[in-house]
C-alpha cells in the first residue's frame, strides 16, 4: 500500500514456473525431506497438508490464488495435495491443538490480485467514519513487476499456517478467492463480525525509492460517524509494538527512515480498515516495493518466511499476554 495514497502503478503478472523436489533427495538425504516437510508446515499454499497423497490442482482453484513462492518467484512444488478450494473470506480455517487454541485472529492480505481489472468497483466510495474513501486501490508493485497483492497473500498464507500450528483459529479477508476487494469496510466487519482477539493487515508500500525499512500502522482514537476506535486504541498499539518488535529481531529489518520517527509505529485516522475495526487491530507495511534494497528482500521467499515469522511471534505475544 502506498502510503502517500491510492495511485499505483498497473498490475503486472508474471508466469510462474514449477520445480519439483526429486524422491531421489528425500531417499538420499532423510534430513532433507524432514526439512522440506518443516517448510511445508509453515508456507502453507492455499489448504495443502504435507503428508497426503500427490494430486493435481483442484479445477476449482481460484487463478487468483497464488502459492508460496521461492526467491526467484517460483511457484514452490509441494508434495502434498491442495485437498479442496479455498474456504469463503471469513469463514475459519481449521485450528490444531495449541497454546492458542480459542483464540481467533483475522489476517488481512492487502488489495487483491484482480483489482486492477474492476477498476470501477474499486474506485468507489465507502464510508470509512472520518470521510468518505475508496473502496480499495490496486496496490503497488516493484520495479520488476512484483505486485503487492500477490506479496501480501504469500506472507499472509506463511503466517496463518505458523498460527495454526499454535491452535488459534485463522480467518481470512480474501484468499484469492474473489475477483477483487473486498472493500475496506468489509474488510473491517469481517473482523468484527469474527469478534477476532487479534486482526492484523499485510501490506508493502510504495514510497520514494531510497526510502527503507518497515513500519506498522496503529489506530488513532476516532469517534465519528460509524467509527468508534476509542476502545481499541490501547490494546492495538500494544499488538503493534509487539509485531513491531519481533518483526526486528526475526528479519533484521530496520524501522522506516521516512516515517515515524524511526519507532516504526505511526498513528493514522485515514484508513477504513482501521477506524473501522471493534477489535484490536493494526496495519503493518513490510517494507518499501520501490526501493531496490527493499525489494531483494520482499521478493525472497526465505525473507518473507521469516516476516511471518516476525508478525506471528508478535501476535502470541500479545495473545498469551
Amino acid at each position: 500500500m502506498s502510503y502517500a495514497g491510492p495511485e499505483f502503478d498497473p498490475f503486472q503478472p508474471r508466469r510462474p514456473r514449477r520445480r519439483t523436489l526429486t524422491v531421489a533427495v528425500a531417499v538420499l538425504v532423510p534430513a532433507a525431506l524432514a526439512g522440506w516437510l518443516v517448510y511445508e508446515a509453515v508456507a502453507d499454499t492455499g489448504g495443502g497438508r504435507a503428508g497426503a497423497a500427490p494430486a493435481t490442482r483442484s479445477p476449482a482453484h481460484s487463478p487468483n490464488a497464488d502459492s508460496p513462492t521461492d526467491d526467484g518467484g517460483r511457484t514452490v512444488a509441494p508434495p502434498a495435495p491442495r485437498p479442496a478450494p479455498t474456504a469463503p473470506a471469513g469463514t475459519a480455517a481449521p485450528a490444531a491443538s495449541g497454546p492458542l487454541k480459542g483464540k481467533v485472529v483475522v489476517i488481512d492480505p492487502g488489495h487483491n490480485p484482480g483489482n486492477f481489472r474492476h477498476t470501477a468497483e474499486i474506485n468507489r466510495k465507502v464510508d470509512i467514519g472520518t470521510n468518505r474513501k475508496e473502496c480499495d486501490t490496486t496496490g503497488t508493485s516493484t520495479n520488476s513487476g512484483y505486485t503487492e497483492a500477490r506479496f501480501t497473500l504469500d506472507v499472509a498464507r506463511r503466517l496463518r499456517a505458523l498460527l495454526q500450528a499454535q491452535g488459534a483459529t485463522v480467518k481470512f479477508t480474501q484468499d484469492g478467492d474473489r475477483p477483487w476487494g473486498p472493500c475496506v469496510d468489509e474488510r473491517a466487519r469481517i473482523g468484527n463480525e469474527a469478534h477476532a482477539d487479534a486482526a492484523i493487515s499485510i501490506h508493502a508500500d510504495g514510497a520514494s525509492a531510497g526510502d527503507r525499512g518497515f513500519h506498522v500502522i496503529l489506530p488513532a482514537s476516532v469517534h465519528a460517524g460509524a467509527a468508534d476506535t476509542r476502545p481499541v486504541v490501547a490494546p492495538s498499539r500494544d499488538l503493534g509494538e509487539r509485531i513491531a518488535g519481533n518483526f526486528v529481531r526475526v528479519t533484521g529489518s530496520a524501522p522506516a527512515d521516512y516515517v515515524g520517527g524511526g519507532t516504526g509505529l505511526v498513528v493514522r485516522n485515514d484508513l477504513g480498515g482501521l477506524n473501522l475495526s471493534t477489535v484490536p487491530k493494526v496495519f503493518i507495511e513490510c517494507g518499501n516495493m520501490r526501493d531496490t534494497k527493499d525489494a531483494a528482500l520482499l521478493t525472497s521467499g526465505g525473507w518473507r518466511q521469516k516476516a511471518a515469522q516476525g508478525i506471528s511471534e508478535g501476535i502470541v505475544s500479545f495473545l498469551r499476554g
